[in-house]
């Protein structure tokens, strides 16, 4: 059971936050509990979907997006995240069960994405502070400045989700996936 009160549906959200869980459910078919976790602070829900919204119209594909998130959920070991970002990763990046197991251990059958993959949880277990040399490896692999700000903005997006979640111990509403 979450430590932290999850609205048991849209209505019983504070109702500043119930017109951004309307849209989530018409976007996704459902409302996930971290959505509704966080519709408890209206301010923090509108900037977490702004965000994510955001993000959509970046520079990174979406297996890249998964990738990272699979890999930052397993070094927080976040549950919920791990679970929400499997299926995801699965079901909409459709992304083969090989690499998102490989994903969660900051690996990839891309030798591209492995370097994104190895920076990102650089940056994470690092708080930013990355030597030269990962810095030089990431952008010898292809990526240019505007593609690495990206990449720490999903980091630092994942690690919130990832607070979040392990703070209130969400009840996982996807397929369960336990970090290794």
């Amino acid at each position: 059971m979450s430590r932290l009160t999850i609205p048991e549906s849209i209505n019983d959200a504070p109702e500043a936050s119930q017109p951004l869980l309307n849209a989530v459910k018409a976007k996704l078919g459902m409302v996930p509990n971290l959505f509704r976790l966080v519709a408890n602070n209206p301010a923090a829900l509108k900037g977490y979907l702004a965000l994510s919204e955001s993000l959509t119209e970046g520079v990174l594909p979406i297996q890249l997006q998964e990738a990272i998130a699979l890999a930052i959920a397993e070094v927080n070991r976040c549950t919920y995240c791990l679970s929400a970002h499997s299926f995801i990763a699965a079901n909409l990046a459709k992304m083969a069960d090989s690499e998102i197991k490989s994903n969660r251990s900051g690996l990839s059958q891309d030798p591209k994405i492995q370097a994104a993959l190895q920076f990102a949880v650089a940056v994470s277990e690092l708080n930013g502070r990355v030597n030269d040399q990962l810095l030089d490896a990431v952008k010898q692999a292809g990526y240019s400045d505007a593609e690495i700000i990206e990449i720490i903005l999903h980091v630092a997006l994942n690690t919130w989700t990832n607070s979040v979640n392990n703070v209130a111990d969400t009840d996982v509403d996807f397929p369960l996936v336990i970090p290794f």
